[in-house]
């Protein structure tokens, strides 16, 4: 997989703004490891909500950026990850260590511990520097994408 600019990530993840949190997949170890990369602005829309005065980013993206990064292992292992989207079956251990704030700069690891044929379960974590800010285990699997026929 090796690093993957925004566009790579687009082709291959259904999510869009505000919603895409994965900005660059920076390395991979073959298929156990991949580290990527979300830059947090100001200008994140949960930041007008959570909490204006004193911006904190949301534990709850924090898992969803980790969800992506694992997610993108999933997909660029498939044979046609066009044909799938990856969906969040469980979350254990979570741990919020430290706050995220607007300039924070997230790194996000995610290391394969199980693989079943469409199912895997992850080891992930995310920083912020040298500094641990979230950490959890993950299990996602991979389902067909929903194809819409057009109307006629």
């Amino acid at each position: 997989m090796n690093e993957k600019n925004i566009h790579e990530i687009l082709r291959l993840l259904p999510h869009r703004f505000p919603f895409l949190l994965v900005d660059r997949v920076l390395d991979t170890n073959g298929k156990t490891t991949v580290d990527a990369l979300k830059n947090v602005t100001v200008n994140e829309p949960c930041f007008q909500g959570h909490f204006p005065e004193n911006p904190i980013f949301p534990g709850v993206l924090l898992i969803e950026a980790m969800a992506q990064t694992a997610g993108l292992m999933l997909l660029v292992d498939a044979e046609q990850p066009d044909e799938f989207n990856t969906v969040l079956l469980s979350v254990d251990q979570a741990k919020f260590r430290k706050m995220v704030q607007p300039g924070d700069q997230l790194l996000i690891h995610a290391e394969l511990k199980q693989r079943r044929a469409t199912s895997a379960k992850f080891s992930c974590s995310v920083r912020v520097q040298d500094t641990l800010v979230a950490q959890c285990e993950l299990f996602c699997a991979l389902v067909p994408t929903r194809k819409t026929e057009s109307p006629q």
